[in-house]
């Protein structure tokens, strides 16, 4: 992060941590201060690899940012929100269905939730080169501070979890860094991302889910952890479980464009936002993402060299030959999100087609 004099900047307060007697998933924690030796990786691989296995999430910690580091991101993350206009907002906000992008905002009631009830959700989302877009008033002279918290995300958390990734499939560690690269054309971005409380009838009318059980669409998905209990995993029994806010850790998971190179191995984790606990109602939800997404031009055929893959299989959603670039696959889910007419195929699941392969939402 910039050393410099910082601009002042309102301070963000969070709702306090929920009370409510929830039932948490039991994530593996994974301590990344370990992963500058190969001993320490090896563990963390191992770790990580029987992570993957059961919950699909796991927290990391001792990533390197301080607390205080912390709390300047999330203030930094809600002035797109409380410091811009709406109307400001909409001069920036992503033609997303045209373009199969997310930068600029995504603003409220663009997505369809349930039963004709739309989404309360807005969020920013910057690229990782922050020069593509223009961005508002109040946001320019916090850019060097949000291009060096994407440079950190990508290089200081990303890389070193893709390299337990690669020695959990046996492969060389490089191999999925080198699909990443920092400098190359690809979509990995920061997110800020803000829930907003609804209505009674908008709560039944959805039976209080905010986003439905979705999939993400890139490699690996870091969320800063929050305080506002309503994140959920869909677990292996077919229950739904919380996330549980850890001080300054990271909540990370695994996409499409990983299981697609992983050959199913690491299997893009099922989850859902919903609303709130009683003590936390009334609050805004605010989020802080950063999603690694593989090089544009990269195609996602499973790594079949893995001595991993070669013992249990592959589990193809295409063929190879029919596997969509990064690119071709993050833009199609992107414009199809929230937007498209869903089948309901079986009790609580919707499915649609994207570039030949059924996707799914849980709802």
């Amino acid at each position: 992060m910039p050393s410099t004099v910082l601009p002042t900047i309102p301070h963000y307060v969070p709702a306090s941590p929920t009370q409510e007697p929830l039932e948490y998933a039991d994530l593996t924690v994974i301590d990344l201060s370990k992963v500058d030796t190969l001993e320490g990786r090896t563990k963390l691989a191992a770790q990580l690899r029987d992570a993957m296995l059961t919950h699909g999430f796991f927290y990391v910690i001792n990533h390197g940012l301080s607390q205080a580091q912390n709390e300047r991101i999330f203030d930094i993350a809600d002035v797109p929100f409380s410091g811009v206009s709406d109307e400001e907002k909409k001069m920036y906000a992503g033609d997303i269905k045209a373009t199969g992008s997310y930068e600029g905002y995504k603003l409220r009631q663009y997505w369809h939730i349930n039963g004709g009830v739309r989404d309360q959700i807005e969020h920013y989302n910057i690229n990782r080169d922050v020069t593509k877009k223009q961005h508002p008033q109040a946001v320019q002279s916090l850019i060097p501070e949000i291009e060096a918290f994407a440079k950190y995300n990508h290089l200081q958390i990303l890389h070193p979890l893709l390299r337990l990734f690669a020695l959990g499939l046996e492969l060389p560690e490089e191999t999925f860094v080198n699909i990443h690269g920092y400098d190359a054309v690809g979509d990995s971005f920061v997110r800020f991302m803000k829930y907003y409380p609804r209505s009674e009838e908008d709560e039944t009318k959805t039976k209080n889910v905010w986003l439905k059980g979705h999939t993400d669409f890139g490699s690996v998905s870091i969320l800063w952890s929050q305080p506002v209990a309503s994140l959920q995993i869909l677990s292996s029994d077919g229950k739904w479980q919380y996330i549980k806010h850890l001080e300054n850790a990271l909540v990370v998971n695994a996409g499409d464009a990983l299981e697609f190179l992983s050959g199913g191995f690491y299997k893009g984790t099922i989850h859902r936002v919903i609303q709130p606990p009683p003590d936390q109602q009334g609050y805004t939800r605010l989020g802080v993402f950063y999603f690694g997404v593989p090089d544009d031009d990269v195609k996602l055929v499973p790594f079949d060299e893995s001595p991993v893959l070669q013992r249990v299989g592959i589990q193809r959603r295409f063929e190879d030959a029919d596997a969509p670039t990064t690119a071709a696959w993050h833009a199609a889910r992107t414009s199809a999100y929230g937007q498209s007419d869903l089948k309901v195929k079986e009790k609580g699941v919707e499915e649609e087609i994207i570039n030949g392969v059924v996707v799914k939402h849980w709802n």
